[in-house]
């Protein structure tokens, strides 16, 4: 074996991509020392996005205090590439639902304003070039939040600025962008997403997604209601039909919102995390390829970084070993493809919250990345055991 790609996602709460990667390369090289071993930190665009993106282009960490989906402060950062003029943001590090207690209805009320101002910020350090990744909000304001903290002014029938939070959206008559930051005019903003969900409408952005963030069914039917309303401002105002697009439901419609205001393109996020890295010229002469993520399931083959690495792979017809930490479900793309395989790292059933320790993720995720490359090392040697003058 000459070389080996790791390159995996983070387990969400519990080992960072690079971290995972280390200890897989532990457990790699006790069955191959000497291989040429290539570690890329992956994330497609949700939470571990900054991480890689920022290790793998040699950026740095940029801390804020923002306002909260509630507007408590929170310390929320992103990556900064000052050599590309570019800003990772993951918008869960500002707007995220961990960060406020569960209370049924707080949906009603959140705002996406502090992911506003961490675009404020890097605007500010002369950034041309936003990754926007909007996994994990707690919000469903169509991204009304954030555009107020760059400038936008969203005003009822008496004139004046509307409130925070989803429950406002069907009060907005006017939108004043007289007063936005300029630095928008000259900045590209790419959204990624893995959601394809519409704006509004029974498979939109409220009544899918609002009920996870604490909205019972009356308030995800006013929600819906202020999508539609919204919605049917833009295309007033702007000629857009918002729900025609792919993902604009996302994040609580903050795809919608940046689609309509800032002229922002919704794209793939693992597609882009491996465009930034140069993924696939770096695997053309790799001989396995390490990946994985907390979860396999059904969703692991819409968007999710497994299924853009195995892609990648198949193209240079390289095998794939998939490591997770649950993989209950089925994945028919994955059990049908030859060239991957995949395995979890529980030897026995375990509870959550040890599966949730990174020490034991560590040790797990090693030893069964050293088992599984045994066996690709044996099946190599009866390669070579069985040549075709022996058949």
């Amino acid at each position: 074996m000459k070389k080996i790609v790791i390159a995996i996602d983070s387990f969400k709460g519990c080992l960072s991509s690079q971290n995972l990667a280390d200890a897989i390369e532990k457990g790699v090289r006790k069955v191959w020392p000497e291989c040429r071993i290539c570690k890329i930190p992956m994330a497609d665009g949700g939470e571990g996005t900054v991480e890689a993106l920022t290790q793998a282009l040699g950026g740095e960490k940029v801390t804020c205090q923002v306002d909260g989906p509630l507007r408590a402060p929170v310390q929320a950062v992103y990556g900064w590439i000052p050599q590309r003029k570019m800003a990772v943001i993951e918008m869960a590090s500002a707007s995220g639902l961990p960060l406020i207690p569960w209370k049924e209805g707080n949906v009603m009320h959140t705002t996406s304003y502090g992911t506003g101002q961490l675009i404020a910020d890097a605007l500010q350090r002369g950034c041309k070039h936003i990754l926007l990744g909007i996994g994990g909000s707690a919000t469903n304001d169509a991204g009304v939040g954030m555009l107020q903290a760059l400038g936008f002014r969203f005003l009822n029938k008496e004139g004046e600025e509307i409130g925070d939070g989803g429950s406002c959206l069907s009060q907005i008559t006017q939108v004043d962008s007289s007063r936005i930051l300029p630095q928008l005019k000259t900045c590209i903003i790419e959204v990624a997403t893995d959601v394809k969900n519409p704006f509004y409408g029974e498979n939109g952005a409220a009544c899918i997604f609002a009920p996870q963030k604490g909205a019972n069914q009356e308030q995800v039917q006013l929600l819906d209601q202020g999508l539609r309303s919204f919605a049917q401002l833009i295309q007033d105002e702007m000629g857009l039909d918002i729900q025609s697009v792919a993902g604009a439901g996302a994040a609580g419609g903050l795809g919608g919102g940046c689609v309509a205001f800032l002229n922002a393109r919704l794209i793939s996020g693992i597609d882009q995390v491996k465009a930034c890295v140069n993924f696939d010229s770096i695997i053309q002469d790799a001989d396995l390829i390490i990946t994985g993520e907390g979860k396999v399931d059904q969703q692991t083959s819409q968007g999710k970084v497994v299924d853009g690495i195995v892609k990648s792979a198949r193209s240079y017809q390289i095998p794939v070993i998939v490591l997770t930490g649950n993989c209950i479900e089925e994945n028919e793309d994955i059990e049908n493809d030859s060239l991957v395989s995949c395995f979890s790292i529980h030897p026995a059933p375990v509870s959550l919250k040890e599966a949730l320790e990174p020490s034991y993720t560590a040790r797990q995720i090693g030893r069964v990345a050293q088992m599984t490359c045994k066996l690709f090392q044996n099946g190599y040697r009866m390669k070579e055991f069985i040549t075709p003058k022996a058949i």
